[in-house]
């Protein structure tokens, strides 16, 4: 297995930038300072190493709409693409002053007039004007967000990639069940599927739990699975930066009574859900789809969409209003999660990554689920 650490394809780093300069365009800003991890390799397609955990807003990267130009924090090659030549690239400094120089000297810094971030600190509102002299400071995360919400052709092929990773490691885990599993086992062994197929890091590490027969969300019992649970699994990883999710709910042994009405009212709800992910739709209509299958909203948000990190719309029973004014466009991806709960029988919880396109919407993912018979699956 390969250890270096590479540069995203270029029709792929192209594709975005592409759309992150039309976006610049459109939201009139000379030049973008990003400080968010996911952004920055947005833009330059450069995967950096120790980002994880929380950091203040910094200036890791600049891009000149005028020319294309990026400018990039790194102290190496590395990763680093052919198109961002070395002397673009600027090393960590403890002196905020000496990086205020640095983003000074970039050619249009002097004359730039608005120059969006997409993030900033107190400090770094005081300090930045000082290397961009006549510009005004703005919000720049919406033109980024804009164009992060759209995937490209080449940003769908990397999904696909990621799902087959997430996938796998779902299947491990759902043919490892049998009453008396633990939840970290079977966890545990999803992650390790995973790894093994060379994505070491996933989206969540909870990733197997037992419904609740009594509680209509997660209730934590003794951590081990015993005959006639549902038994709930998240799927998740990042690989190559992009994120994957899927979900299936799987019973432990013969399936107790009214489970398979159970998994019918969630194929009824997953109907209506997937009918609702139709461009010029209201993103609320997800909300809608489970009040028309008479079924209460869940406390996980119903869609998020996903991509090079978790992208645009969030749509949640908590934000009724963002829902109802964002609206659904060809090309986004999102993570639909259907949830269904019986007092005495526990949930059937069910996520799958689906492509709105111009005309019927295309559903990523493709594990098998159970279909509500004794030994039956089906898709």
């Amino acid at each position: 297995m390969a250890t270096e650490i590479l540069a995203d394809e270029r029709a792929l780093r192209l594709g975005r930038r592409e759309r992150v300069l039309a976006e610049m365009h459109a939201h009139d800003l000379d030049l973008l300072v990003l400080g968010r991890q996911a952004n920055i390799r947005y833009v330059t397609g450069t995967p950096q190493l120790w980002t994880a955990g929380t950091r203040p807003f910094g200036p890791g990267c600049v891009l000149v709409r005028e020319t294309g130009a990026i400018h990039l924090l790194s102290t190496w090659d590395e990763g680093v693409p052919e198109d961002i030549p070395h002397e673009h690239l600027y090393g960590i400094m403890w002196n905020p002053m000496n990086i205020l120089e640095v983003l000074g000297k970039i050619d249009g810094a002097a004359t730039a007039r608005r120059v969006g971030t997409d993030a900033l600190s107190p400090l770094m509102g005081q300090l930045l004007p000082m290397a961009f002299p006549q510009a005004e400071l703005v919000d720049g995360e919406q033109a980024i967000a804009t164009a992060r919400r759209i995937k490209t052709p080449e940003e769908i092929a990397v999904l696909r990639d990621s799902i087959r990773t997430a996938e796998n490691g779902l299947a491990a885990a759902v043919s490892a069940l049998e009453p008396g599993a633990a939840e970290k086992t079977l966890s545990g062994i999803m992650l390790q599927t995973m790894a093994a197929g060379g994505v070491s890091t996933p989206a969540t590490q909870d990733a197997a739990w037992v419904t609740a027969p009594d509680h209509p969300w997660r209730v934590r019992g003794d951590g081990h699975v015993q005959s006639g649970d549902l038994v709930a699994f998240s799927a998740g990883v990042i690989a190559n930066g992009y994120i994957a999710q899927v979900g299936r709910t799987w019973p432990a042994g013969p399936p107790r009574d009214g489970v398979a009405d159970l998994y019918r009212r969630w194929d009824r709800l997953w109907s209506r859900l997937l009918a609702a992910c139709v461009p010029g739709k209201p993103a609320a209509g997800l909300l809608d789809a489970y009040r028309d299958a008479n079924e209460p909203l869940p406390a996980m948000p119903v869609a998020h969409a996903l991509g090079l990190g978790f992208d645009a719309p969030v749509v949640s029973p908590e934000l009724p209003d963002t829902a109802a004014a964002d609206r659904l466009e060809p090309g986004m991806v999102l993570a639909v999660t259907g949830y269904v709960w019986e007092q005495g029988i526990g949930a059937v919880f069910g996520r799958e990554m689906v492509l709105i396109t111009e005309g019927e919407p295309e559903v990523l993912t493709s594990a098998p689920a159970w279909n509500g018979n004794t030994n039956g699956v089906t898709k």
